[in-house]
């Protein structure tokens, strides 16, 4: 089933104890995000309110008692975005309350696909199908008899992954 934006905000407003999403790709073309990377490879200042209201839902679920976390998988050298986000996303988020981990798979293999998703109250799996220029595709809820899936390549992510404040690149 694809899920507008809309259906996507109510996920994020309505899910009760969790969100986590495990973020596989290096690079991500999201257009509303362009202008700041342009920004932010120019050396220009990040603007003031580049993230206002993705920090305020943040804000809004950590203040209701929901836990949101992420699990960012790294190659180095690290692609521009993945330094932009490391610069201007990631601590932002964490100040927020998000709970953000890094897996460097730069030597190595991780028994988990390439394939973003959120995972919400362990028992939703929101997909995030982008193409291969980063660009998101589509948005879709996995087959509920494929949670046992999600929910293990998230234990594996969670097993190998640092918190961000500790990876060193």
């Amino acid at each position: 089933m694809t899920v507008s934006s809309d259906d996507m905000g109510a996920l994020f407003r309505d899910y009760k104890r969790s969100a986590v999403r495990l973020e596989t790709h290096q690079t991500y073309t999201m257009p509303n995000e362009q202008r700041d990377i342009a920004r932010f490879l120019a050396g220009e200042p990040e603007p003031d309110d580049s993230k206002s209201s993705w920090l305020r839902s943040v804000r809004q679920n950590i203040a209701a008692g929901k836990t949101m976390q992420r699990i960012k998988f790294v190659r180095r050298p690290l692609t521009d975005y993945t330094r932009f986000l490391f610069e201007r996303g990631i601590p932002g988020n964490i100040e927020a309350g998000e709970d953000y981990r890094i897996v460097d798979i730069t030597d190595r293999d991780i028994a988990v696909p390439e394939q973003d998703f959120w995972l919400f109250d362990e028992s939703t799996v929101l997909l995030l199908n982008f193409n291969a220029d980063g660009t998101l595709r589509n948005r879709e809820i996995a087959d509920p008899s494929e949670l046992g899936k999600y929910l293990h390549w998230r234990d594996i992510a969670l097993s190998e992954a640092v918190p961000f404040v500790d990876y060193q690149p």
